[in-house]
């Protein structure tokens, strides 16, 4: 279960570019253009090459090697300070990962990385979606078998870094659904500190989000095209990772009969201007296919299309 395991199982700014100065002026001396420019180069700071997957299947895989290993200084010197994973229990930020790294019981005998495609959000932001097959066992319970992942890498001056990692596991369509948890007991909404202030950045993407989501149970086509990006992919637990068409003809399922939805617990992160990550835990009461739809933790990655946002990808974990 690679890093989110390790969390009981990310999205940092992307890095910015420095920028050189002017050019001296046309009359300066030319001993003074001169020592301008070997300032400038002396200066600049060194920016990361564009990415290859293969490039970044390798980092990756050192993940996962480190995971095996027990390594905890992989993330730390390969993720954003405010990189994270999204697991059952909801996000591990950098500092407990590197902790669980020692702490946490695994035994790993194998894994192995496939269907592995990279997505690039801008220059500066890449996604990365694979399958993931496993044997591990994590303080005495045993990992699924196989994982849909997807982990993301921001432009971090001349390094690429791990922003976010997630997975779900493959379902079977075949086997029967799994006994869902019994359901925890209801709790009193719990005031707010006094200086709890608001986020507009996340408040702003909840409300997409739960726009979507009301879309979902209303049947509404219009109102969930409007929400996908022209690129969108989105994970489906039995089919893998599906492109935009497949994706909205899934959330149309004439079987679903969603009576209602609830988002909470969210919380945002921002690559630049133009890319972020909402995450929030979503609980369903309802059925699809005349299963009882699972509470799960949800990560959306947003990108702005033609000043609008709009999602990029979208994938969901069975919460614990």
């Amino acid at each position: 279960m690679k890093r989110i395991n390790l969390l009981a199982i990310t999205l940092a700014a992307a890095a910015l570019l420095a920028a050189c100065g002017a050019p001296a002026a046309n009359n300066a001396p030319a001993a003074n253009n001169a020592n301008a420019s070997n300032s400038n180069s002396n200066t600049a700071k060194p920016v990361a090459a564009a990415p290859t997957k293969e490039a970044l299947m390798t980092l990756e895989k050192s993940g996962w090697e480190a995971w095996k290993n027990r390594d905890g200084k992989w993330t730390e010197d390969n993720y954003t300070e405010k990189g994270f994973n999204l697991g059952s229990t909801g996000r591990t930020d950098k500092a407990t990962m590197i902790k669980m790294a020692t702490t946490q019981k695994c035994d790993i005998k194998s894994y192995s990385l496939s269907d592995d495609k990279l997505q690039m959000a801008g220059p500066d932001v890449a996604i990365l979606t694979f399958k993931g097959a496993q044997d591990a066992t994590c303080d005495g319970k045993k990992s699924p078998s196989n994982v849909w992942s997807a982990s993301v890498y921001v432009r971090e001056g001349d390094k690429w870094k791990a922003a976010f990692y997630a997975e779900a596991p493959v379902v079977d369509p075949k086997a029967a659904p799994a006994k869902p948890a019994a359901a925890a007991p209801a709790k009193k909404e719990e005031a707010k500190p006094a200086d709890a202030k608001a986020d507009p950045a996340t408040d702003a993407l909840m409300a997409i989000e739960t726009k979507a989501w009301e879309a979902w149970k209303a049947k509404d086509a219009m109102g969930l095209e409007d929400f996908a990006a022209k690129d969108m992919v989105s994970l489906s637990s039995t089919e893998g990772w599906t492109d935009r068409a497949a994706s909205l003809k899934r959330w149309g399922d004439p079987s679903c009969d969603i009576k209602a939805v609830k988002l909470s617990d969210a919380a945002s992160n921002a690559w630049g201007t133009d890319y972020a990550i909402l995450t929030f835990k979503s609980t369903v009461d309802g059925k699809c296919g005349g299963e009882s739809v699972p509470a799960e933790w949800g990560a959306t990655i947003y990108a702005k299309e033609a000043g609008a946002w709009k999602a990029l990808l979208t994938m969901g974990i069975p919460a614990s």
